[in-house]
């Protein structure tokens, strides 16, 4: 084509034709990049909340079992006293029974009596305090339960993962070693560490598959699906 013998009108329009193009293609790349980012920002965001979800979810299925615990032992008590005042007998303490040094017992009930009032961090430290007085206790794998679910309660996590699963490298037989890997578990959802918490879940069935810990294990990795 000779632009040379193009009248003076239609020279312009194709000029003008052709910038309009060569104008539209970066602006359509662009879209498209903005376009892909925003699905990415989108995905990340499903998947978060997803993650979100489960947590919540554990977290409300913790705090109802957790109630469920303390109707269950408060009416265990009630049904203790309502025997011991039909058999007419006094409330027995079975502390008694564990110790047989008066003053390793005053520890331990002094660390125990912070728990119950819910001062975890003392009670932590109290706990603490008796696994260093008294390392070859007789109770020792029961205080470092409670040392690990005081930080638990206080919400120091990392430190409550360490001291329950070293409990449960100690003694894997222990009493409370499945309610041990519970409380590492609870503590690795508050982590935001759900594939952890899933594998200590899992853990606690393969390795205590009768225990009580393993039925609620159980009922925490539906949740997790």
């Amino acid at each position: 084509m000779n632009l040379h013998n193009l009248p003076l009108r239609r020279f312009l329009v194709i000029t003008l034709s052709s910038i309009s193009v060569l104008a539209a293609t970066p602006a359509q790349a662009f879209t498209d990049d903005e376009a892909r980012r925003a699905i990415l920002e989108l995905r990340q965001q499903i998947r978060q909340s997803s993650e979100q979800s489960q947590q919540i979810r554990l977290r409300m299925a913790d705090e109802i079992e957790a109630l469920r615990q303390e109707v269950a032992q408060l009416r265990g008590k009630v049904e203790t006293l309502s025997w011991q005042n039909a058999q007419n007998q006094p409330e027995a303490d079975a502390s008694q029974a564990v110790f047989s040094d008066p003053q390793e017992q005053a520890v331990y009930e002094g660390a125990m009596d912070l728990y119950r009032s819910g001062q975890y961090q003392q009670a932590a430290v109290g706990f603490s305090a008796f696994i260093d007085a008294y390392p070859n206790s007789s109770q020792l794998d029961e205080v470092r339960f409670y040392e690990g679910s005081s930080l638990y309660a206080s919400r120091n996590f990392t430190a409550a993962i360490q001291k329950l699963l070293a409990l449960v490298q100690n003694n894997p037989q222990a009493p409370r070693a499945a309610d041990a890997l519970m409380v590492v578990a609870s503590s690795q959802v508050e982590n935001n560490d759900l594939n952890g918490a899933q594998k200590t879940l899992e853990r606690i069935v393969a390795e205590y598959p009768t225990s009580a810990a393993a039925d609620t294990a159980r009922s925490r990795l539906e949740l997790l699906q």
